[in-house]
């Protein structure tokens, strides 16, 4: 496969070990589509790291073997610092607020004072491990699916998959006026990369998961460039004969897996140990059987990247790297009572089944689970129609009111949502699910303790528990 053979090359190229070879590094990849949550679970993660009241799910600061945590400068000199201190300051200060979404490629480094149990741990003494958490989109990461794909096929898959969807309608106006036998012009590239950018952005805020190319919503530097100026073309587009449009859109293409995806992939993505990949299934359902499908398909397509399984002590050495560990987390559990987690981790195992099992067959230890990095609301019951609903409360994002919420009862078997997904089905049948947004709620946090959270503390266990 494309992104093993790579993966394989540049393994050897970088290491994990960073300063003395006898602390561990344990290099963390938090990814996930967009309004998954990635920020705000690595800013609690760390704030319950180093207070660790709230984290009686993770081993090592239930036994006290975690003696300190403390933040120092990341090892990776050219990659940005994760904002933590801002980061947290927006979650917990007297008029919280959610902080800004991942952008781009940052980076954080959490070290650990740990004492072993048992004679060995009594000789040698206290050890240092190190969490490197690296921050980057879930859209970059769908990316990497582009890279065992031609121009001709991601264009047919693509233009297949939006026939039908109203978000595309602009971009399929503006596709029946090209000529990809054309004299190539770079106003047309241009006209025609704007309004299929413009479907993304409409395709991400209805719900959708397959947004590639990811830079195309978060172009940073290179917003303009010819890397990020093509679309996708009707069949044949690309074979057209040379100073056409078809065939410079079918070289800028290539060039964005050459000089956008695959950078991305040697200088990140390749060195990850242990991954979390957080999902919004909630708004996904929310959004109706169409996202679920989308969904379950980009995490299918999402784990053809990932190099999953376990690495002998002599591959280790020479820096081969693969995932050890993959976590699939539904966040916001928050908007849902404590009785309906189960439920909604059956979804979520559920929508990443495909996934999931690949990555056991390849070794790789896999969980799902439902999660709040920060919670936002309180659970409480109320009448309604003779019945007593469990709801939960919280302060509502477009009003600041206080309201209390009922999103609906999440069915008790998973293919109740996933068949109708999978059949086409424009709409659920016998269900309507709510998603509210929540604000943050004012924290009156005592000493010792990080912010309050649903399930991180399992989460960090399974993660990097082994490691401490």
């Amino acid at each position: 496969m494309v992104i093993a053979e790579i993966a394989d090359t540049v393994g050897r190229a970088f290491g994990s070990v960073t300063g003395p070879l006898s602390d561990t590094v344990v290099r963390l990849g938090v990814t996930g589509l967009s309004r998954a949550g990635k920020t705000v679970f690595i800013t609690s993660l760390v704030a319950n790291l180093m207070d660790r009241g709230r984290m009686p799910g993770l081993r090592a600061a239930t036994e006290g073997r975690i003696l300190s945590a403390f933040l120092q400068p990341q090892p990776d000199d050219t990659v940005p610092r994760f904002d933590y201190e801002t980061h947290l300051a927006a979650l917990t200060g007297p008029a919280p607020h959610w902080p800004e979404g991942t952008r781009a490629v940052s980076e954080l480094r959490l070290s650990f004072k740990v004492r072993d149990t048992g004679m060995v741990g009594s000789l040698r003494g206290p050890r240092t491990v190190h969490l490197d958490i690296v921050d980057y989109p879930g859209e970059w990461l769908l990316d990497l699916g582009l890279m065992g794909q031609d121009y001709a096929g991601w264009s047919a898959d693509v233009l297949a998959r939006i026939a039908d969807r109203a978000e595309a309608a602009g971009f399929r106006a503006q596709l029946e006026r090209a000529d990809p036998a054309a004299r190539f012009e770079e106003t047309a590239a241009r006209d025609l990369a704007a309004a299929f950018t413009a479907y993304l952005h409409a395709a991400r805020a209805a719900g959708f998961s397959d947004c590639t190319p990811g830079r195309f919503l978060l172009p940073g530097e290179m917003a303009g460039s010819p890397a990020l100026t093509f679309a996708p073309l009707p069949a044949g587009a690309g074979s057209s004969g040379r100073g056409t449009l078809g065939r410079e859109m079918a070289r800028r293409f290539e060039a964005y897996k050459a000089k956008v995806a695959l950078p991305f992939f040697r200088d990140h993505f390749a060195r990850i140990d242990r991954q979390v990949v957080l999902m919004d299934a909630l708004g996904a359902i929310h959004s109706g059987p169409p996202a679920v499908e989308d969904m379950r398909r980009a995490m299918a397509g999402i784990l053809t990247a990932f190099r999953p399984g376990r690495v002998g002590w002599l591959a280790g050495l020479l820096g081969v790297k693969r995932v050890e560990r993959i976590l699939f987390a539904a966040t916001k559990a928050d908007h849902l009572h404590h009785s309906q987690h189960a439920r909604l981790t059956a979804i979520m195992a559920a929508l990443v089944r495909e996934a999931k099992d690949r990555a056991d067959f390849a070794g790789a230890d896999t969980a799902a689970m439902s999660i709040a990095a920060l919670r936002a609301t309180v659970e409480e019951s109320v009448s309604h129609g003779g019945t007593t609903l469990d709801c939960v409360r919280g302060r509502l994002l477009s009003s600041g009111k206080d309201a209390a919420l009922y999103a609906g009862e999440l069915p008790a078997t998973p293919s109740a949502l996933l068949h109708p997904a999978r059949e086409g089905a424009r709409g659920w049948l016998d269900a309507d699910y709510q998603v509210m947004d929540f604000a943050p709620a004012v924290l009156k946090l005592r000493p010792g303790e990080g912010p309050p959270h649903v399930r991180l503390d399992r989460a960090a266990e399974f993660l990097f528990g082994d490691r401490l």
